[in-house]
């Protein structure tokens, strides 16, 4: 599909001094609307200018059918302050195959940016299962950071760009591995009660492993793909609704989901998990 920044995303920002001396505020040009308070020596590009900018980088950096097809999903928070663009390219893929089931999964880049000081320029690497539309971040390895400027073409990113075919289909394996990974006699309920901080959150998430594995049968992916569900979806398709707080902070909660599960899958326990 062809790519276009949303409208109420492609605005130019000004910046108007406040009261306080080091204080000013960032104003949205096209409706005057003050979005956020920052430091006086505070500068970012635009919403368009940068993710035109990722854009541009990946079109020029990846071949040319990496990027066809590719699905732009924007996300906002904050009153447009805070933006997330999640590119799913569906032409880099890979099949994972358990003993019920196989599924699809496709790379994906996912970029962040902040006008309001709220975050600076991230990108993101992971992948999305298409079976169930989950997505996955693989861990903080996986990340590039900028602080804001006008720029993104730099040379970390397009090195992140030329590493990430490959880094997706060694993922890919890892999956594999882990869809090979029999628990169908691991203690998967105590196992999450030890890793979730929260008794409740542990129960709904063995809740939603069991679900995965009369899917997906019993092993390792299921039970990520469970962890991943939950980084996905907030309604009463998995419990896990986001509390409605009347901040625009929703879009910004389901991505500290996906760090959140980042974390699992890197955890020891996590990681050292075999079939019993």
């Amino acid at each position: 599909m062809p790519f276009d920044i949303p409208h109420n995303l492609d605005f130019d920002i000004a910046f108007e001094d406040t009261r306080m001396k080091d204080k000013k505020y960032v104003i949205n040009q096209e409706t005057g609307e003050p979005l956020g308070i920052v430091g006086k020596s505070f500068q970012c590009a635009s919403h368009g200018d940068f993710f035109r900018g990722v854009v541009d980088t990946a079109t020029e950096t990846l071949n040319a059918n990496d990027l066809d097809d590719a699905d732009y999903t924007f996300r906002t928070a904050r009153n447009g302050a805070w933006a997330m663009l999640d590119i799913t390219l569906p032409n880099v893929k890979s099949t994972i195959v358990t003993d019920k089931a196989q599924t699809e999964i496709g790379n994906r880049i996912v970029s962040l940016h902040g006008i309001d000081g709220s975050c600076s320029n991230q990108v993101f690497f992971g992948a999305i299962d298409f079976f169930c539309t989950n997505g996955c971040i693989s861990g903080d390895h996986d990340k590039v950071r900028k602080k804001n400027t006008s720029n993104f073409t730099m040379n970390s990113f397009i090195y992140e760009l030329n590493r990430a075919r490959t880094d997706f289909y060694q993922h890919a394996e890892q999956m594999q591995i882990w869809a090979n990974t029999d628990l169908k006699y691991v203690d998967v309920s105590t196992l999450l009660d030890d890793m979730l901080a929260s008794k409740r959150k542990s129960e709904r998430m063995y809740s939603l492993y069991m679900s995965e594995a009369g899917t997906r049968g019993h092993n390792k992916f299921a039970l990520y793909s469970a962890m991943t569900n939950y980084a996905t979806y907030a309604d009463e398709r998995n419990g896990f609704n986001l509390k409605q707080t009347g901040n625009d902070t929703q879009a910004m909660s389901m991505w500290s989901r996906e760090q959140e599960v980042s974390k699992w899958v890197s955890d020891k326990r996590f990681v050292e998990l075999e079939a019993a």
